[in-house]
């Protein structure tokens, strides 16, 4: 590993000063550590955020459920409030990596990472998440833009995720077996303004798809999604999985996804 220095502030507003200055965020350090030894990424500092208790915690406010940023996916996967308030979001913390990786890996930094085949953006978009930064707030609709792009600016740090509450929610996902990354992950919501639908690990980002979200407002069964189209012209393709197989693994985990949040 190559010399950098190590900061690892006790105030937000030192770690901001401390970013805004140059410092590269460490979160959970899931991605950023594999990055630093590949010499992908070569900050001359970092700063930790992990003494930040602020930054964590998991809380119910009026038909809100809020998680800090910093709050690990194994907290967010067991919690009592999570799994009866939206029990998908639960249930997709559960499924992310292995153990040793719920352990470190936290919501902020894979929200902030919008890795195309992360689990979290699925839920973010799918739910109509609201992102808290230091400076703002932010729309799901709004942040997500593409392959590890967001609308997050430089010095800018997401402190808490805004989830509104779910009447019906679900994930299901598509492992790749290696990485255990989504090669196809489906995230439904059935909430207050509709039904919205997610889809990881299928493009350059994560989307939502207007077919389904359609079909589902009509009949939220796993049969209304029968007669969706699945445009393969717009998915990715790889060594994994062909893009007419991911157009069709949509179609399986938009119902496995249905038929789990239908209990």
């Amino acid at each position: 590993m190559y010399a950098f220095a190590y900061e690892r502030p006790a105030a937000l507003a030192d770690a901001v000063a401390k970013i805004s200055a140059g410092g590269q965020a460490l979160a959970g350090g899931q991605t950023l550590i594999a990055s630093l030894k590949q010499r992908l990424a070569q900050p001359g500092s970092l700063v930790d955020l992990g003494s930040l208790s602020e930054l964590s915690g998991i809380k119910k406010e009026g038909n809100t459920l809020v998680i800090g940023a910093m709050t690990r996916h194994e907290f967010v996967a067991d919690s009592a409030e999570v799994k009866s308030s939206v029990p998908g979001l639960a249930s997709l913390a559960g499924q992310i990596g292995d153990r040793q990786v719920r352990a470190m890996g936290t919501l902020g930094g894979s929200v902030a990472n919008n890795d195309p085949a992360a689990c979290y953006p699925s839920a973010v978009l799918a739910l109509g998440a609201t992102v808290q930064t230091n400076k703002r707030k932010i729309a799901a609709d709004d942040f997500f833009q593409g392959m590890y792009t967001t609308a997050l600016e430089e010095g800018e740090l997401i402190t808490a995720i805004h989830f509104p509450l779910a009447q019906k929610s679900a994930y299901a996902k598509f492992r790749q077996p290696a990485s255990r990354f989504a090669l196809v992950g489906v995230f439904v919501a059935q909430t207050d303004q509709g039904v919205r639908v997610a889809i990881t690990g299928a493009g350059n980002g994560v989307f939502r798809h207007a077919g389904l979200e359609a079909a589902l407002s009509k009949s939220f069964t796993a049969e209304a999604v029968e007669g969706v189209t699945i445009d393969a012209n717009e998915l990715n393709g790889d060594l994994h999985a062909s893009a007419a197989f991911r157009a069709q693994l949509i179609k399986v985990q938009t119902q496995r996804a249905v038929q789990q949040a239908n209990g």
